[in-house]
């Protein structure tokens, strides 16, 4: 049997666990193919930004992700940001930031979102969800999140199945997304023990 690291080595994998992986990786892979906002696409910086940058004046800083507002549903709990990294993702000269966000509770594991962040459009004004990597909805949890020159990558956590607790995900892929083509692209990485 393949090891799994130390979170889920007491989990035992059957074919069909993989390929419900791989399902929720391709549900993943389809929504944000469908559902990512027109904003995600690469646009040059402002002329007064660039002058600014040329004068010597420091560049921008990264989004902060506590200013954010995420579209998850929390109830009475605030959605909190777990992880988060920046770097200038779609070479545009301007950092993103790349934000892990949970609902915060006092048991449990709740699902992930992971969300791009741009600067907001006018002074004041909270920073701009660009793309959306990973919806709550999805039902995963996120670990050993990177962002790495322009690449962000992590690994997913899900479930087989419904009667599996919430606190022990028992499937994991690792992932990848980088801008590519006007686009973030997502790479799943080959199962542990396919190849």
């Amino acid at each position: 049997m393949q090891s799994l690291g130390p979170d889920l080595a007491h989990t035992r994998t059957r074919p069909v666990h993989w390929i419900a992986t791989a399902a929720a990786v391709a549900a993943v892979v389809a929504g944000a193919s469908v559902f990512q906002p027109p904003a995600a696409k690469a646009t040059p910086a402002p002329a007064t930004l660039s002058a600014h940058r040329a004068g010597g004046l420091p560049a921008l800083l990264a989004p902060d992700p506590r200013a954010a507002h995420y579209p998850m549903d929390c109830g009475r709990a605030e959605p909190g940001v777990v992880d988060r990294a920046s770097g200038d993702l779609d070479g545009d000269g301007q950092p993103e930031t790349v934000a892990v966000v949970r609902c915060e509770t006092a048991a449990g594991n709740p699902p992930s979102g992971v969300y791009v962040l741009a600067q907001p459009e006018r002074a004041g004004a909270a920073p701009r969800i660009v793309a959306t990597f990973v919806d709550p909805k999805e039902g995963m949890s996120v670990k050993d999140f990177a962002v790495r020159g322009t690449k962000v990558s992590a690994t997913l956590l899900g479930y087989s199945s419904t009667n599996v607790p919430r606190c022990c995900p028992d499937l994991q892929r690792k992932v990848n997304w980088q801008w590519r083509d006007g686009k973030f692209v997502l790479k799943a990485l080959p199962v542990p023990g396919s190849v």
